[in-house]
C-alpha cells in the first residue's frame, strides 16, 4: 500500500508516516517497504490520471503486509492499532481467495488437459473407423485379380 493511502487510514500527514518510517529505517527492509522508481510512478500517473504538477515532491513509498505490521511498532496511536488490525485481516482475506482460485485454477488445468486426452483419443478412434471405412469401400478382390 502507498504511504499517502496508508496515512488517510492512520488520520496523520504523508509527512508523518514518513518521518516515523525515516526514524525506523532498519525496521523496514526492501521487502517491506519500498519506494517506487520514477517510472514506476509515471506509469501509475498515466494510468490513474493523477495530474503531473503539484502534490508530490518524493517518490511515494510502498509497503508491503510484513511493513504496514511493521508500522504498528512505530506508530503507537489506538487507531493504528486498529487499522492495523483491519488490514491484516484484508491480507489474510485476500490469501483465502487467492488459493481458492488456485485450486480452481489447478483444478480446471486438470480437467483441460483431460479433456484434451479423450479428445486426442476420440480422434485416434475416429481415424480408425474411418480407415476400416475406406477399406470396406475398395473393391474385394476375386482369385487374386481385381
Amino acid at each position: 500500500m502507498f504511504d499517502r493511502d496508508l496515512a488517510v487510514l492512520y488520520n496523520i500527514k504523508t509527512f508523518n508516516l514518513n518521518k516515523a518510517v525515516s526514524r525506523n529505517l532498519l525496521r523496514f527492509p526492501e521487502d517491506f517497504m519500498f519506494r517506487l522508481t520514477k517510472e514506476e510512478y509515471n506509469n501509475l500517473k498515466f494510468h490513474f490520471g493523477i495530474s503531473s504538477w503539484g502534490g508530490t515532491r518524493k517518490l511515494p513509498r510502498v509497503f508491503t503486509e510484513h511493513g504496514i505490521l511493521m508500522l504498528s511498532s512505530i506508530l503507537k496511536s489506538e487507531r493504528a492499532v486498529l487499522v492495523n488490525i483491519a488490514i491484516m485481516r484484508t491480507f489474510i482475506k485476500l490469501r483465502r481467495v487467492i488459493s481458492r482460485n488456485k485450486d480452481l485454477e489447478q483444478k480446471l488445468y486438470a480437467l483441460e488437459h483431460k479433456v484434451g486426452k479423450l479428445d486426442e483419443d476420440i480422434t485416434t478412434i475416429f481415424r480408425a473407423i474411418s480407415q476400416i471405412m475406406k477399406e470396406e469401400e475398395r473393391p474385394k478382390k476375386k482369385f487374386g485379380f481385381v
